[in-house]
């Protein structure tokens, strides 16, 4: 099965799961350029979901993290345009999306549901990962809990 894990945002996180068990992550920047217009962000996320999906060639379930606070309204805003972007490439592609709490995915990760970015980039290298951020320790999290949740944890590699 192949599963895509993000963590929604100006520079998102992501990891895959691919058939046979290889997981791959990264992040992608989606900030636009000075000379770009704003809606340059969402184009650049579009063409990261579609340059992952290249990778497997089908994705079969995308798994998100479900943010229910934002520390600033700038934050909220970008979140709820990338979460939309992600519905309607979803919708399109038929795929069925799962959102996951803040607090589920540090604590399934952690054992702790307040998590701070260190540690969640701490146990990502725990379990031999070297994620480039905490994006990308996050979409890792994500991606475990995705795999419990569908019954892929035995079918790991790296």
């Amino acid at each position: 099965m192949n599963i895509l894990a993000l963590d929604l945002g100006t520079k998102t996180g992501w990891a895959l799961h691919k058939r046979g068990g290889k997981i791959v992550s990264g992040t992608h920047l989606c900030a636009a350029r000075p000379a770009e217009s704003a809606g340059h962000r969402w184009l650049k996320f579009r063409a990261q979901l579609s340059e992952i999906e290249k990778m497997v060639g089908k994705i079969d379930i995308v798994y998100f993290e479900d943010v229910k606070n934002h520390v600033g309204i700038l934050a909220a805003h970008a979140y709820g345009g990338f979460r939309a972007h992600l519905e309607t490439w979803c919708a399109l592609k038929n795929l069925s999306m799962v959102p996951v709490g803040v607090g589920t995915v540090k604590k399934n990760w952690t054992g702790a549901g307040n998590a701070d970015k260190p540690a969640m980039i701490a146990q990502a290298k725990l379990r031999g990962f070297n994620p480039k951020d905490d994006n990308e320790a996050d979409a890792l999290a994500i991606l475990a809990l995705a795999m419990e949740r569908e019954g892929l944890f035995d079918e790991v590699a790296t």
